[in-house]
């Protein structure tokens, strides 16, 4: 096998080897030749792209031979062209990069020449004259150039001698010259042998019989108007189109000037396409004419008479080009899917455009839709590159449906579109969004745990993972509460739910903090502040400050003059809610009195003043209930207790403020054993405290008494809420001379000027709550004792 590199230039390399070569036979060394890496040959991609049917060759990936997949006759696949080459392309995927092969099919004497008959027979007249020629059927040989039919030979024969002329393409046309006149008489038949022998190593030779027969008196072949006709004709002519009329004359007259027209060589594809009409010598098509097929016709018409006499004329048929053939696309390589980061210029496929046809309708522009982040680049020979061009994002187009659109230039403009669907792939380049920028929400207090307070959704144009949106919660400014243990929220839903009930009175609002975060990597987040309003419910009752419930089991008492006006501010009753807006709003009001219409109470302040004025027949001692509500819905109250004691002076007072018990429950019987108790213990306290104040006088007795004082308590506030600390604080403020007599009910406390150090105004009394008096605290003689004493005079001065 012969094997040689042509030309290695520009990507192209040219072989040549024999025809009829063994399958898997060397071609060449593609990767030395190529100068490609041997190692990394079969880790590229590299391809055999062949544009016919038959795939010849094929690229061995470990060491870069080129072999050839099958046995190749270059008579089947390049016929009688004599440069065969064989046309392919090696793509390397890897670098999009195509080199074209070219490998020469070189003519080997495989075929002998033969003859299309076994014998031949022709007539030739006696009277045809010396050196008459005669047209023999030629040789067909197969092969080209130097292996196809060289000469000719014929047996000996005095009659006749071997001529050879050579046309146009330069076949070889065989005939016969007469050389000396023949004799039917004579011999009737002549039988020679003639041989066709091409130039081929070994030689190859066919033969054929020819046997002459002898004939009267026919002296004139027929002769062609024209020894030659030329045609141009469209290859998309219909069938049984007239091309020309090739026409001949014989100057013989009755039957030997009958003319008969025949193809001379007629081969199997002339058969096909062409028709000779042998009478009037009309050739008309009636096949199929393709000038991608074949271009050019050279047909052979032999005018013969009755008698044999023969001529020969060339018809010409040149196929013009029509613009028959749509471009073809074919796709070398393609990526469906783009990264949207991927940089402007990054290939998506590579493809060859191809149209059939020649001059201007063999050329195509190549076009993809304007206005696209592609380009469509032409690289080598009819390859063209498609790559990006410009930024892609896939939230703005996920998909295109790319069309690129091959066009000639031939008249009517023909078209092929290939679509070239390619999808642009997600990166997380886009962080969730929330639908606000800030949030709010209010819920009212005492809300159960668990309860759905609002829903925060945040979106993310991203796909896939790079689309999903986790939420948490993250902590407020707020250093006291920590929201993570207020606040819980649904990772995937983005609902808020509250994990403890709120108490309004406790906090009123709360800020933080939610986050969205994709599940992309890296992750991106967004945060939004989102402000929680706690709403007020009315689930405080009122709080009474004064009067404060004592704790020492004793009664509140408050003091009135009798000499009081109407209108007169015993006293205020002082009551807080801890709730806010108008369950805050408090009201009072009298629920229960002693006397009703006595008292009053204002509605929204609380002052309980005298309604009349105080009379001699109302009762000493007055209880009011007063009952503090809200205005929440629904509403809620508390009541408290004031005891009012009806006096004109502290004396007078004390003296009556003996009767006055603890307020009971009627309805439990603890309460009266407690006041039992209390006036037992307060017995035994007024006995020792007299004993004590004997020994005190005896002591004092040359103490001078303090002054007698106004028997009114002028500048005492008339009504003192008075405790136990009360009458301490009363008694340590003024100097006191207790008359004590057996029979008066009445007591007279005298008060120096001197040594009255925090004496109140009677503004200040008029406008100040007063003091509490306990019974069991004290220190006054009841009425029996006083009874069975004798008047006497005790002056005591006591410091407390």
């Amino acid at each position: 096998m012969k094997v040689m590199v042509w030309e290695v230039a520009s990507g192209q390399i040219r072989y040549m080897m024999l025809e009829e070569t063994e399958r898997g036979s060397f071609v060449g060394n593609v990767a030395k030749d190529l100068e490609l890496d041997m190692d990394k040959l079969s880790n590229n991609g590299v391809h055999v792209i062949s544009t016919g049917k038959t795939q010849y060759f094929a690229l061995n990936m470990e060491n870069g031979h080129l072999y050839t997949s099958q046995k190749i006759d270059r008579e089947t696949v390049c016929g009688q062209i004599l440069k065969c080459l064989l046309k392919f392309e090696i793509l390397v995927q890897d670098k999009m990069k195509v080199y074209t092969i070219e490998v020469e099919i070189i003519d080997i004497n495989d075929n002998t020449p033969r003859f299309q008959m076994e014998q031949l027979t022709f007539s030739i007249r006696e009277t045809t004259a010396q050196g008459s020629r005669f047209l023999l059927a030629d040789a067909l040989d197969p092969d080209v150039g130097i292996n196809s039919v060289q000469r000719y030979e014929l047996s000996y024969n005095k009659y006749f001698s071997l001529y050879v002329q050579a046309g146009e393409s330069g076949i070889k046309n065989a005939g016969v010259i007469l050389e000396n006149s023949l004799d039917r008489e004579e011999k009737a038949f002549h039988n020679l042998v003639l041989t066709a022998i091409d130039g081929g190593d070994p030689v190859r030779s066919g033969s054929v019989q020819i046997h002459v027969i002898v004939l009267d008196a026919n002296d004139n072949a027929p002769v062609f108007t024209q020894p030659m006709y030329k045609v141009s004709v469209l290859e998309n002519i219909p069938s049984g189109f007239v091309l020309t009329a090739v026409k001949a004359t014989d100057l013989d007259e009755g039957i030997n000037s009958e003319i008969s027209y025949t193809f001379r060589t007629k081969s199997e594809k002339i058969s096909q396409i062409f028709q000779l009409n042998s009478q009037s010598g009309e050739i008309s098509v009636q096949g199929n004419l393709d000038f991608e097929e074949q271009d050019f016709f050279e047909i052979d018409v032999q005018a013969q008479d009755a008698e044999g006499l023969s001529s020969l004329a060339k018809v010409f048929v040149t196929v013009m080009d029509t613009n028959d053939n749509a471009p073809e696309i074919t796709i070398s390589s393609f990526f469906t899917s783009v990264s949207e980061n991927s940089p402007s210029g990054t290939v998506i496929a590579l493809l060859r455009v191809e149209d059939k046809d020649s001059g201007e309708n063999g050329k195509v522009t190549c076009l993809i839709p304007p206005n696209l982040p592609f380009q469509l680049q032409k690289s080598v020979d009819n390859y063209y590159t498609l790559m990006t061009d410009g930024n892609l994002d896939r939230e703005v187009v996920e998909h295109y449906n790319l069309t690129i659109t091959a066009t000639d230039r031939g008249t009517p403009l023909l078209s092929t579109t290939a679509y070239f669907p390619i999808k642009i792939l997600d990166i997380n380049d886009n962080a969730p969004i929330f639908e606000e920028i800030f949030y709010k929400s209010y819920l009212f207090e005492n809300n159960p745990t668990g309860a759905s307070l609002m829903m925060l959704e945040a979106n993310d144009p991203d796909w896939g993972t790079n689309s999903t949106v986790i939420y948490s919660i993250l902590d407020g400014n707020d250093p006291t509460a920590s929201v993570a243990s207020l606040l819980s929220v649904n990772t995937e839903t983005g609902v808020v739910y509250a994990l403890r009930p709120f108490d309004y009175e406790e906090f009123q609002q709360i800020n933080f903090q939610v986050r969205a975060q994709d599940g992309g990597s890296p992750p991106l987040s967004s945060d939004v502040s989102v402000t929680l309003f706690i709403l007020d419910q009315n689930d405080n009752a009122p709080q009474i400050l004064y009067p404060s419930v004592p704790t020492d089991g004793s009664t509140g008492v408050e003091l009135a003059p009798r000499s009081s006006e109407a209108d007169y501010l015993v006293t205020k009753v002082v009551a807080v809610d801890a709730d806010s807006g108008q369950n805050s709003w408090l009201s009072y009001q009298l629920l229960k009195a002693t006397e009703p219409g006595l008292f009053s109470i204002g509605l929204h302040t609380g002052e309980i003043r005298t309604a009349r004025l105080l009379l001699d027949k109302d009762v000493l001692k007055q209880s009011l209930v007063v009952l503090v509500k809200d205005n929440g819905q629904p509403s809620l109250s508390a009541s408290v207790t004031v005891t009012v004691v009806l006096a004109d002076s502290i004396p007078e007072s004390l003296s009556d403020i003996s009767s006055i018990s603890i307020p009971a429950d009627p309805q439990s019987d603890l309460t009266f054993y407690l006041v039992v108790a209390v006036a037992f213990v307060s017995c035994l306290f007024f006995t020792f405290l007299l004993v004590l104040l004997a020994i005190r006088l005896h002591r004092w007795r040359t103490s001078q008494l303090c002054h007698s004082g106004s028997g009114n308590f002028t500048g005492v506030p008339v009504s003192q809420f008075v405790g136990i600390d009360g009458v301490r604080a009363f008694l340590h403020s003024y100097c006191q001379e207790v008359s004590l007599t057996a029979d008066s009910r009445k007591s007279r406390i005298f008060f120096p000027i001197g040594s009255c150090t925090n004496t109140l105004t009677h503004h200040q009394a008029s406008g100040e709550p007063g003091f509490k008096f306990l019974p069991e605290d004290l220190n006054i003689a009841n009425e029996a004792q006083a009874s069975q004493e004798s008047q006497h005079s005790l002056n005591l001065k006591l410091l407390l």
